[in-house]
């Protein structure tokens, strides 16, 4: 059933019924489309309701359809309301829970709308490179106002229906209502302008302002300066003027024209590859989705240092008790001293209410004894990177930790295997690689080891969306998923700087591409001696794999990065700003002059190839050995927690969209470079094979 249709006394009830959201499906538009008609050849029917099933009244379009034939089958989304608006009988949208996209035009073209408070109402189109292509850009400014219905679409973020409901003026919402009355207040509605004449119609109102053009070209200048590399938000603002400039149907025309326009670009496919890509990324091919989870109501965490303050804020903010566990009490005082220093910086930025910050600090124990954190439901560990550490730590965990409770590591390179030995429970042990500073960067690496049970797997996963982070799943290797192909992308990067580019030259044009920044000074951010000490370790365990010596050389001059106000960029106190360095050149200098190398003039181009397809040609390896069950989950690693540019799509989507032949063609070309890693270059076989067939990894 996709909607269903009942009699409400003279009253018919079309039920959207698509779960999981109502999305607006063939099947469904079929169906609604199919119950106005039976209303309107039934003489005992007076008026119609439209409501949605279960916890939504529509998402908006049915993902499931994207890029198929039946999005646009007919009756297509357009034709639906052209059915309703153009229906001799009243139609009222009861609006409740979720008012998404298509599911907000479908109720823009009814001829009254009620809402239910605390309704989520939005058009998020602009989010996937679009913008709304079903009369939204056209009805919502005549429904609201320009300039609320502009904000609206050009953010793509929800709004609750009573703030919308507001508004001086606004025609959006005929009524909001507590939402176990709607479908009364609906009903009775219905009884109250059955014999209305003649019926409203939103597309023969006027989008509201006192002076639309000084404001529309006040929004044009905004959006511009802020989303030069975004089409969509301009063009949403274009087809908005269009309400206030052209007739109900040019202003569809030009929308269409629009939408269409937009789909094309290269922006938008990698945004929706971005939305189905996230999706994708939750599931796990042999985790059935009805696994049963372990119930995750208490959670400790060990240490109290950045990395374990920011994990335990994930939780407090989800409402879910934490207790922190250090070996000292400064240590401890330190920690909560940090987190509570950043819940007061939110109360006063006033992105956190006070109460909220009280109720999510009551939430926070600490203690110096293992014994005490016994009965958790999940402990995760932030201690010191290094083995031994972990091993100590695993062992106390085994010992006191409740049987069933899940045992998780942050690890970002260590061998989650061996943490695993070092229980007697192997398969309640999992990574948990969060990403600093972790109480704000979306991405949780969720590492399987060999013996990780399934049900682990699947409860971190929704445990993952229960704190809002974008997990992905990584097999057991050096470095996961990101870590391990960022050390290819950071190798590169010291070849350049050898080869006769400066820090800042490099950082420059990783930049332009899009990346929120560049190697040296992600490097200066997260502290050189964190990479110093995973080289170290690889000079010891793969001494044939090479590397630039002169990050080595700038960490034995103490030049961390901009925690000792120097790396590879001068630093002043209390400025995160990046200031090239005479030290760092003149160490640049003399690092050559040692190897003999003459420095040569090295385009943009060349730099962004070697970094980025260094990601890609490593990616292709992740893929071949199985450590990522999908391309799309590498893409998600890198758009989520290494400032990958959203409208590139993932450095393995760049790498379809310009080519796996031209890829692997310049790939050719820098394995003859005799200063870079000719072995290296070779290209991985999977990305061999997909080139030679003009295949792509998607």
């Amino acid at each position: 059933m996709t909607a269903s249709y009942e009699l409400r006394g003279n009253v018919a009830v079309i039920t959207l019924n698509n779960p999981p959201v109502n999305g607006l499906g063939y099947e469904t538009r079929k169906a609604a489309a199919a119950g106005i008609e039976q209303a309107e050849g039934d003489a005992a029917v007076v008026a119609v309701v439209i409501t949605g099933a279960g916890k939504a009244f529509s998402g908006g379009a049915d993902i499931r359809e994207f890029g198929s034939p039946l999005a646009l089958a007919e009756p297509n989304l357009l034709s639906l309301i052209g059915v309703i608006e153009g229906c001799t009988k009243p139609v009222i949208a009861a609006i409740h829970s979720v008012g998404m996209g298509g599911g907000l035009e479908l109720a823009l073209g009814c001829h009254y709308r009620i809402a239910a408070k605390g309704t989520s109402v939005a058009l998020p189109e602009v989010k996937l490179g679009l913008l709304p292509g079903a009369g939204g850009t056209q009805r919502l400014p005549r429904a609201l106002g320009l300039e609320p219905a502009l904000n609206m679409i050009v953010s793509g973020e929800p709004v609750p229906s009573e703030m919308l409901a507001q508004i001086p003026g606004q025609k959006l919402f005929d009524r909001v209502v507590d939402a176990d009355q709607l479908m009364d207040a609906a009903l009775a509605l219905a009884a109250e302008i059955a014999e209305k004449r003649p019926l409203p119609r939103v597309r023969d109102l006027s989008a509201r302002h006192e002076n639309a053009e000084a404001f529309l070209q006040f929004a044009r200048n905004m959006v511009g300066g802020m989303s030069k590399n975004f089409p969509a938000p301009l063009r949403c603002v274009d087809a908005v003027a269009a309400a206030t400039t052209m007739s109900f149907d040019a202003g569809m025309k030009a929308e269409r024209e629009a939408f269409v326009a937009l789909m094309q670009t290269p922006e938008c496919g990698a945004l929706r590859h971005a939305f189905f890509a996230e999706r994708a990324a939750s599931k796990i091919a042999d985790v059935p989705a009805d696994t049963p989870l372990r119930p995750i109501n208490k959670v400790a965490v060990i240490g109290a240092g950045t990395m374990g303050g920011g994990i335990s804020m994930n939780f407090l903010n989800a409402g879910i008790p934490v207790t922190m566990l250090e070996t000292k009490q400064e240590a401890l005082d330190r920690g909560v001293a940090t987190i509570r220093k950043n819940y007061e910086s939110q109360v006063k930025r006033g992105k956190l209410k006070a109460d909220k910050y009280e109720q999510r600090m009551s939430l926070l124990s600490t203690t110096l004894d293992y014994a005490d954190i016994g009965q958790a439901d999940l402990v995760i560990e932030a201690v010191f990177e290094e083995i031994g550490v972990k091993q100590t730590v695993f062992k106390q965990l085994d010992a006191v930790m409740k049987p069933g409770a899940i045992l998780a590591s942050n690890t970002s390179t260590l061998d989650v295997n061996a943490i695993a030995n070092f229980t007697q429970r192997p398969q309640d042990v999992v990574g948990m690689h969060f990403f600093s500073p972790a109480n704000v960067m979306k991405l949780l690496e969720v590492v399987r080891g060999a013996a990780t049970a399934k049900d682990v797997l699947a409860t971190v996963m929704a445990l993952a969306k229960k704190i809002k982070k974008t997990a992905v799943v990584s097999g057991v290797c050096d470095g996961f998923i990101g870590n391990r192909m960022i050390e290819q992308y950071s190798r590169q990067a010291g070849f350049l700087l050898d080869e006769g580019c400066s820090p800042a030259q490099v950082d420059r044009a990783a930049e332009k591409f899009g990346f929120a920044m560049g190697p040296f000074r992600m490097g200066d951010l997260a502290g050189n001696d964190i990479g110093w000490a995973i080289r170290k370790r690889r000079y010891l365990e793969k001494p044939n794999l090479h590397y630039s010596k002169s990050a080595d050389r700038l960490c034995e001059l103490g030049r961390y990065g901009q925690k000792t106000g120097a790396g590879w960029y001068d630093y002043q106190v209390g400025k995160r700003d990046a200031i090239p360095s005479t030290v760092v050149a003149d160490l640049l200098d003399k690092h050559r002059a040692a190897l003999g190398i003459t420095p040569r003039k090295i385009s943009d181009e060349e730099i962004v190839q070697r970094l980025v397809y260094a990601l890609v040609n490593e990616g292709a390896h992740l893929l071949e050995e199985g450590i990522a069950q999908r391309a799309s989950d590498i893409d998600m690693v890198y758009l989520a927690g290494y400032g990958f540019p959203m409208w590139r799509g993932g450095p393995m989507r760049y790498a379809d969209q310009v080519g796996l032949f031209n890829v692997v063609h310049s790939m050719k070309r820098f394995a003859a470079n005799p200063l870079d890693d000719a072995k290296f270059w070779q290209p991985a076989p999977l990305l061999a094979r997909l080139a030679a067939q003009s295949k792509t990894f998607s």
